[in-house]
């Protein structure tokens, strides 16, 4: 098989989809690989290294998407790349479509095969695609809060450890998932106060035997939700639905709630957010005030530490991507229930129940589609 790496171009975003050590194991199982000049010098990876390596690097992405069979990408494809992706072709990616209409219609006319990165799901629950950038995303959510409650950004000017004989800041983090615990490990090691809610007691349980002593564990429904908002100086957003909208936990009339400079950053953006007044930002233009609350929302955050997470990102994918090149996504996914989940779109027809449900459209099972191949 052919795969296709094209040069990410969603704005800030420096990830590749493919190191040269992927590309040695595709190689070493009889795949050519292509890549697009220059597409590994944001995560440290120049081009002699993807052609010792075995990679033939082409001038444009124009030709990548031409080619290639497979196209395995870091982002979802963004609008000048639609009209590029072939009826047939296997795009390999992170998608979350059910954050967008617009991509979501464009896969579909498109009539490819669209596997998602964030709902491929082991039997467990576990995403194995997603952790390693939740894990990244995670961790960054405290050090981007701690930055924006600075008063040189409009907030409330707290540090967020403190120091001896003053308090703490107080960090309120919604959802107990990989996020919102690498979260809660980051910003308790500064020495904040923090309070983690989640809906799942076992996950609760859990987590009162992992976290330390900094870390209160509450029980998350719509009034204790409120009863902490007066309370947070930075507000974390990380709750997953996989494959589905993020809901809405956070109102618009809620921000009167919280005190004026305090930040909210919202991981789950991806998904449309799980605050009612969040709207994807960038890395060159990241925060906005809605009530004199700073909002952060940068919809690729592990972007900004661009080779962690390309060399995160691939220790996971790479394994799944040999399989769907050696055997083909259709076989692949007979064979791996968990990869099967992954098929958001094929065809022209959605195949992941989420993604339909976001937009009233009609949804077809994946293993009906598998059964046809």
């Amino acid at each position: 098989m052919l795969i296709g790496v094209p040069k990410e171009i969603k704005a800030n975003e420096y990830r590749i989809a493919l190191v040269p050590a992927g590309v040695e194991a595709m190689v070493r199982n009889g795949h050519q690989v292509m890549i697009e000049r220059g597409a590994g010098e944001g995560s440290g990876f120049g081009d002699d290294l993807y052609r010792e390596a075995g990679a033939e690097v082409v001038d444009t992405a124009e030709e990548v998407w031409a080619r290639a069979e497979m196209i395995m990408k870091v982002k979802e494809p963004i609008e000048p790349e639609w009209p590029r992706i072939r009826e047939g072709q296997l795009l390999f990616t992170y998608f979350h479509f059910a954050a967008s209409e617009p991509l979501t219609r464009a896969l579909m006319d498109s009539g490819s095969v669209a596997i998602a990165y964030e709902t491929v799901q082991l039997e467990s629950g576990e995403l194995p695609l997603l952790t390693p950038m939740s894990e990244v995303a995670g961790r960054l959510s405290v050090l981007e809060g701690a930055k924006y409650l600075e008063r040189f950004y409009g907030g409330r000017g707290l540090l967020l450890g403190g120091v001896p004989g003053v308090l703490p800041a107080r960090v309120v983090i919604l959802g107990g998932g990989v996020v919102g615990t690498n979260a809660a490990k980051m910003a308790a090691g500064f020495g904040a106060h923090v309070t983690l809610l989640d809906v799942s007691l076992p996950r609760l349980r859990y987590l009162s035997d992992v976290m330390p002593a900094n870390v209160e564990l509450l029980y998350s429904n719509r009034y204790n939700i409120r009863e902490q908002l007066p309370k947070a100086d930075l507000l974390i957003g990380g709750v997953l639905l996989p494959g589905k909208k993020a809901p809405s936990l956070v109102k618009r009339e809620d921000l009167k709630l919280m005190q004026p400079g305090a930040v909210i950053v919202d991981v789950a953006v991806d998904q449309g957010g799980c605050v009612e007044t969040i709207y994807p930002t960038t890395h060159e233009d990241p925060i906005y005030v809605v009530d004199d609350i700073i909002h952060y929302a940068v919809a690729n955050m592990p972007g900004a530490v661009a080779r962690t997470s390309t060399l995160a990102l691939t220790n996971a994918t790479l394994p799944y991507a040999v399989r769907l090149a050696n055997e083909g996504w259709n076989a692949a996914c007979r064979a791996d229930a968990a990869l099967a989940l992954g098929v958001n779109m094929a065809g022209g027809r959605i195949t992941y129940e989420g993604v339909a449900e976001a937009f009233g459209f009609d949804w077809v099972p994946v293993g009906t589609v598998l059964g046809e191949g």
